[in-house]
């Protein structure tokens, strides 16, 4: 994400978009260096100035890693609501999904960010899907979703190895 696209969203101030986007910047260098209970304050900070749906999903990100899937679910919910179109929130739910062994309730969400209108990385939720229905043991299901995650990101080297292993585990 870059600047322009975060001071676009919404009404608002562009004084509070620029201070918010400041404070989101601050929170993922502080989230990348591991200083999580930072982040997390500079995310709710940046929220707090301006919310978006970015800074909800990295504040849910950021739960993720702190082990608070289910604060992490409710940062995303959050994100959703302030912007359906943007796809990451919903991947991310499904990824939490599958880490709580909720593999079934994990599908639609996963469904919906392959649809989403404003998404990135598309190959992230078609890899997720392809992990589920690979510990369902439908494995031709599961390499049909690793190709479509291939397809759409050829450098995306886990798929690739997944799609592998479970191609030759069938021969």
């Amino acid at each position: 994400m870059n600047i322009q696209d975060f001071v676009e969203q919404g009404e608002g101030r562009q004084e509070d978009k620029m201070t918010a986007w400041e404070l989101f910047q601050k929170a993922y260098k502080f989230q990348m260096d591991g200083k999580l209970d930072e982040a997390v304050k500079l995310y709710q900070s940046s929220i707090d100035t301006f919310p978006t749906a970015e800074a909800h999903t990295f504040l849910g990100w950021t739960y993720s890693f702190m082990g608070q899937l289910h604060e992490a679910i409710e940062e995303c919910h959050l994100a959703i609501k302030t912007d359906p179109d943007f796809g990451n929130p919903y991947n991310d739910i499904g990824a939490y999904l599958i880490e709580l062994d909720q593999l079934d309730d994990a599908i639609p969400w996963l469904e919906k960010a392959t649809k989403a209108k404003r998404y990135e990385s598309p190959a992230f939720p078609n890899m997720n899907l392809g992990r589920i229905y690979e510990k369902k043991g439908d494995w031709d299901r599961a390499i049909d979703f690793y190709k479509i995650a291939v397809t759409l990101n050829p450098k995306y080297q886990s798929a690739k190895s997944a799609m592998m292993r479970l191609i030759t585990m069938m021969n």
